[in-house]
């Protein structure tokens, strides 16, 4: 089952690994909360958590609408379009009173692009099964690498460059698998993509706990994306192998 253009690209990832500094706290401005200080960090991890918990919600109550209105799929151009518009509005917001609504039309309309590949899957033989192996496993992975860089405070900085290469090793090949319709290139994008994701989520939840990021805004929708696409990404794996059983 070939479901890499389900899965949208990480750009905003990319740009974050290689972005250095940190951006300057001001206390009029609604998406920076001071992180000099532990209660500052802890203030814009609390809040990441609390809005990511919002956000997953919305964008999973479109998926399942949109999966049982049976939806038709955006198309790759239109999904690459509409995430990268939106991604743009989150930045270009991101320190004003629009980065909320900014926030839900990009995770609602990554909801709604899920829709057709929850439809596809649930139809399968055992497919709800398999969703709710992918939702759990994400989950899961999720919890835990985050319960151990919130507990140890490890950086993981390190990883920037490596993670980079490896989005745009899967941009490129994920691209390459949809136009050419190459099944088992779209499951080894997969596969990369699920490494990456968690890679990355010890990655954006490093860079809050150790004053990385001070936007929650911004780690919110980094977060958010790491888990979109970890949990596509073992939907396809997953599907792929109900559907040869």
């Amino acid at each position: 089952m070939n479901t890499t253009d389900s899965r949208l690209p990480t750009m905003e990832h990319m740009t974050r690994t290689i972005r250095s500094g940190h951006p300057a706290a001001d206390p009029v401005q609604l998406a920076i909360a001071p992180a000099s200080s532990a209660a500052g960090t802890q203030r814009v991890l609390r809040n990441t958590y609390a809005l990511l918990s919002l956000t997953l919600l919305f964008s999973a109550g479109i998926a399942g609408v949109g999966a049982a209105l049976q939806l038709p799929a955006p198309g790759i151009l239109l999904t690459l379009g509409g995430y990268f518009g939106l991604l743009f509005a989150v930045y270009r917001f991101k320190n004003s009173g629009w980065a909320l609504p900014a926030v839900f039309a990009l995770t609602g309309f990554m909801g709604y692009t899920l829709a057709p590949l929850l439809a596809k899957t649930v139809g399968m033989p055992g497919g709800a099964q398999v969703v709710t192996v992918a939702l759990a496993a994400t989950g899961a992975t999720f919890l835990a690498l985050s319960a151990w860089v919130v507990t140890t405070r490890r950086d993981f900085s390190f990883m920037g460059g490596f993670l980079f290469t490896g989005l745009v090793i899967a941009l490129i090949a994920g691209l390459g698998a949809v136009f050419l319709q190459i099944p088992a290139l779209g499951l080894a994008v997969a596969a990369m993509v699920a490494l990456l994701s968690a890679g990355l989520i010890l990655f954006e939840t490093s860079r809050i706990v150790n004053g990385g990021e001070t936007n929650y805004v911004l780690a919110t929708v980094g977060l958010y994306v790491s888990l979109f696409n970890l949990f596509t990404s073992l939907l396809s794996l997953l599907g792929f192998g109900s559907s040869n059983e």
